[in-house]
């Protein structure tokens, strides 16, 4: 009988050792890593995971990496924590990641490149390595914010472009091609860093452009308060696809809708979590898009605009 009791207690000890086991790996903490300047980014990424069962602290953790030029140092911090998937934005974050990992899965924001022809992933519908996530890969936007800017300037004739001109070749070259049909001169400044906005603006603003289209990149995105400010106090009507540009000195912004997106980035992030592979998972395009104007940078510029322009626009801030 005590034979048999002890060989009954010790069944039950492996069972339940088995059953701590399994719910110590069930428990087991995933880490994200987050390239992103912007806190509203992370934010959105981090409430999507949430509402969808991740428990920060118990479940996952995030890491954040904030610093500009931080894409320098990409294999240093997946050597030294090496996450179970990687969040990033724009074509140079995304290469550099490529380089410093085959196998973790990298998680793209990029609103500048075609995925295929930069060589990011295979095939839109099966990237086939160890990324995908959100390209929006869509420079006809270009000419439609182009028609905003003259629907405001109907004279328009000269305009400026502030760009990184290491990256988005396709949106400026429909930027170019869209002038060359109308007659209309460009006279791009590039800025490659947030320490050259202001030289930047400058040198631009020196160029009298009539309006100034502000494409997409990581810098930009970083300084565009500094750039809305800046645009604003040379009198100069301007347009960008950031959604937020309207609300710090813009007068009109045409493309994605960015939360939208980043609920996007986030469900990548959760489905690769949940065991798929992320090579597996198609490429997707930004799903909404929308015009917002602001009244009040007309007024500081001294512009009417058209009734017909406000009428069209998803959001008009007064």
């Amino acid at each position: 009988m005590t034979r048999r009791r002890a060989v009954l207690g010790g069944i039950a000890a492996t069972l339940v050792a088995a059953r701590v086991g399994r719910a110590q790996r069930a428990e087991r903490m995933v880490r994200v890593s987050i390239y992103a300047r912007e806190p509203t980014w992370r934010d959105a990424i981090t409430g999507v995971l949430r509402e969808r069962g991740w428990v920060e602290g118990r479940t996952i953790t995030f890491i954040a990496h904030s610093a500009e030029g931080d894409e320098d140092h990409i294999a240093e911090h997946l050597a030294a924590a090496p996450p179970d998937a990687m969040v990033l934005g724009g074509p140079i974050r995304v290469r550099a990641a490529m380089r410093a990992t085959a196998t973790i899965p990298i998680i793209g924001l990029d609103l500048e490149s075609d995925p295929v022809a930069s060589g990011f992933v295979k095939t839109l519908a099966r990237p086939g390595g160890n990324v995908s996530g959100v390209w929006m890969d869509l420079p006809e936007i270009a000419g439609k914010q182009i028609q905003f800017l003259r629907e405001v300037v109907p004279s328009l004739n000269r305009l400026g472009v502030l760009r990184d001109d290491r990256i988005g070749r396709p949106q400026f070259d429909e930027v170019q091609a869209v002038c060359r049909r109308t007659g209309t001169s460009v006279h791009a400044v590039p800025v490659r860093a947030e320490a050259e906005i202001d030289g930047a603006v400058r040198r631009l603003a020196a160029e009298r452009p009539q309006a100034v289209l502000v494409l997409t990149a990581p810098v930009i995105s970083v300084g565009l308060s500094r750039i809305g400010e800046l645009l604003l106090a040379e009198r100069l009507p301007s347009i960008s696809p950031f959604s937020t540009f309207p609300r710090v000195g813009g007068l009109l912004a045409y493309g994605p809708d960015f939360p939208t997106m980043w609920r996007q980035v986030a469900q990548y992030v959760d489905r690769v979590l949940k065991g798929g592979r992320v090579g597996d998972l198609p490429v997707e395009r930004p799903s909404k898009f929308s015009l917002i104007v602001s009244r009040p940078t007309a007024r500081r510029i001294g512009l009417e605009l058209p009734s017909s322009l406000v009428l069209r626009a998803d959001e008009v801030i007064s």
